[in-house]
């Protein structure tokens, strides 16, 4: 099991390590526009192939080349570690394709 993220310590890897990234209730959102529509589904692909890699799955909302990313641990009721680190998959990708 993974620990949830106290406030200050989640604010804290926020600013310092995922800066495009910000807290949301429970979860921790980012929203990436790509070039393309077809980038963006690459783009999605490419977390899904990554999440499936790491058991840790992000809820992906896709508008057009606009993409919606919002990382939680869901059986654990909050943001944990497993979060921050597909955060930064999801930042490599993102940078991969843009």
């Amino acid at each position: 099991m993974s620990e949830i993220l106290d406030e200050t310590e989640l604010r804290d890897k926020l600013t310092d390590d995922l800066p495009d990234w910000s807290a949301e209730g429970d979860g921790i959102t980012r929203v990436a526009e790509l070039p393309t529509f077809p980038d963006a589904i690459t783009v999605v692909a490419r977390v899904g192939v990554v999440a499936e890699e790491m058991d840790h799955h992000p809820d992906i909302d896709i508008r057009w080349r606009t993409l919606t990313f919002r990382c939680s641990t869901h059986s654990e009721g909050g943001v944990t570690s497993k979060d921050l680190d597909l955060a930064r998959q999801i930042d490599e990708i993102i940078a991969a394709e843009s």
